[in-house]
């Protein structure tokens, strides 16, 4: 059986993210999207999100890149003066791994991300991390463990299978693709201990930023069995912020591809039904 949870991340990220997120569930195929709670426009999605009670949202974790919800004095370690995670994955993934201080303010800072959702009133859909961060061992570790205490019961697997990418479109398959697949099973090992549901398939990591019409409508053919989650990053315009942090993303063909017909028959061709993560929560 083929099912497949349609997603966004980026949630709260600007107006345009959000505009594209509403309309892509009101009209479009989208089911769920993951938000930034300290997002410069968290609370104009927030606001969406209680006027579209069957959209699912969950928290998209920012420990990288993005601004967090403690103040720097809070987290002196592991953000700027301004507030902002830095954009280098090794030397967080350093700082959250063998430095104390650096776990320390890692867990104060998802705790006050979840309390911040928990806030907002809306339910908590699922959960999963700005640039995939929760492959890494602390994090998807303080993730599942903390979010549970807020009722978190599923986890995107960031695990992308390369048959589907080859059938679907130009691909090419390198160690390090193949090492990430390897490497994501201790998420989901994590996620199964933790009684969590997660997705068998992740689709959007190879080609993330440009998800078009065209590649996810071929992708959809493809479609294994299973529960995939493809994941999108839609905008109805590029903005400054969105050209600054993603330059090369194709913010406006992802959003066109989520309302698209094309990729609407492609799953329909191929049986594969749309759900939510509340349809494959463990009995």
């Amino acid at each position: 059986m083929k099912r497949a949870i349609i997603s966004a991340d980026d949630f709260g990220l600007s107006v345009e993210v959000n505009e594209a997120i509403e309309i892509a569930h009101r009209d479009g195929l989208l089911s769920t999207a993951s938000l930034m709670v300290a997002g410069p426009a968290a609370e104009d999605a927030i606001e969406r999100a209680r006027r579209l009670p069957t959209l699912g949202v969950g928290l998209h974790l920012v420990v990288i890149e993005g601004a967090s919800v403690l103040p720097h004095k809070r987290l002196p370690l592991v953000t700027g003066p301004d507030g902002w995670f830095s954009s280098s994955q090794l030397g967080l993934g350093v700082d959250y791994f063998f430095r104390p201080e650096g776990r320390k303010e890692l867990a104060a800072e998802i705790t006050a991300q979840f309390d911040a959702f928990a806030r907002t009133g809306l339910r908590l859909d699922h959960a999963n991390a700005h640039k995939h961060m929760h492959l890494h061992p602390t994090v998807g570790g303080m993730m599942i463990e903390i979010g549970r205490r807020y009722g978190l019961r599923a986890v995107r697997v960031p695990l992308e299978p390369p048959e589907p990418l080859y059938a679907a479109g130009t691909y090419t398959d390198t160690l390090g693709d193949a090492a990430l697949r390897r490497w994501t099973r201790l998420l989901r090992h994590q996620a199964r201990a933790a009684g969590m549901a997660a997705n068998d398939w992740c689709f959007g990591l190879a080609w993330s930023g440009h998800m078009t019409p065209d590649r996810v409508a071929a992708l959809a053919a493809h479609l294994p069995d299973g529960v995939s989650e493809i994941y999108f990053h839609p905008a109805t315009h590029k903005n400054a912020l969105l050209q600054k942090l993603m330059p090369t993303y194709e913010h406006e063909a992802e959003f066109e591809a989520l309302c698209s017909s094309e990729f609407r028959t492609g799953l329909e061709h191929s049986h594969t039904a749309r759900c939510g993560w509340q349809d494959v929560l463990p009995a």
